[in-house]
């Protein structure tokens, strides 16, 4: 269903040298205000076919979203194990976790034209696995309060559109919400993917965090907001 007003320029505007000065806009944009620099590619990415924008926001997972969250999560692990990524692979986050998440109103859906299209999660308080950590540290005062990032995955219907990039904008903003200007997430040292996805972000690579399981090792990276 269209939502929203088209955005190509008017007709006499060729669009190709349009859409080079929104590029070049875009790129002043992303050196100073790299958090809202996301949400305008992401705007220009969602176009979809007819040039126009759909609804798209963030909101917290309801228990009637539990199924498609289970679906996208497996989907998800079966990516990781496709590509060779020992992460999720032991059954975690299992439905149990994920009616936890719900529980504690910690878990949050990307909607885009009213289908669920990705899932993350944000926690506000202190991660254990992140008391230590190695070949760096942590910026900022030592026992600052801050918001994790976790269990973020995109639906198999929206993947390759670039939408990862919205869906960790959105979560840095409702983390920024909570009054923590400091946010974290960590990843498998072999998800590239992922690894690209924060950096794209706005997040530093800070050190190695272990998680209290086999194959725990995970690169930790940390937000500072303004």
């Amino acid at each position: 269903m269209i939502r929203a007003a088209q955005l190509y320029p008017p007709a006499s505007v060729p669009f190709i040298p349009f859409m080079m000065r929104i590029n070049n806009l875009l790129s002043r944009v992303q050196a100073a205000f790299p958090v809202i620099a996301i949400h305008i590619k992401a705007i220009i990415i969602t176009i979809r076919k007819g040039n126009y924008i759909l609804a798209t926001y963030l909101r917290r997972t309801t228990d009637n979203d539990l199924p498609e969250i289970g679906r996208i999560i497996e989907s998800a692990k079966l990516l990781l194990k496709a590509n060779g990524i020992n992460q999720w692979q032991d059954g975690y986050p299992d439905e149990t976790a994920l009616q936890n998440d719900i529980r504690q109103q910690v878990s949050y859906v990307l909607i885009i034209d009213g289908q669920i299209a990705g899932t993350g999660v944000i926690l506000n308080q202190v991660d254990p696995s992140y008391e230590e950590i190695e070949e760096g540290s942590w910026a900022g005062p030592e026992k600052s309060a801050y918001s994790s990032i976790h269990r973020t995955a995109m639906s198999p219907e929206f993947r390759g559109r670039h939408l990862s990039s919205l869906l960790m904008g959105y979560l840095i903003s409702a983390a920024g919400l909570t009054g923590h200007a400091d946010i974290r997430i960590d990843t498998h040292p072999d998800n590239q993917a992922m690894q690209r996805v924060i950096r794209n972000a706005g997040f530093d690579y800070r050190g190695i965090i272990y998680l209290n399981k086999p194959d725990g090792k995970r690169r930790a990276y940390q937000l500072l907001l303004p």
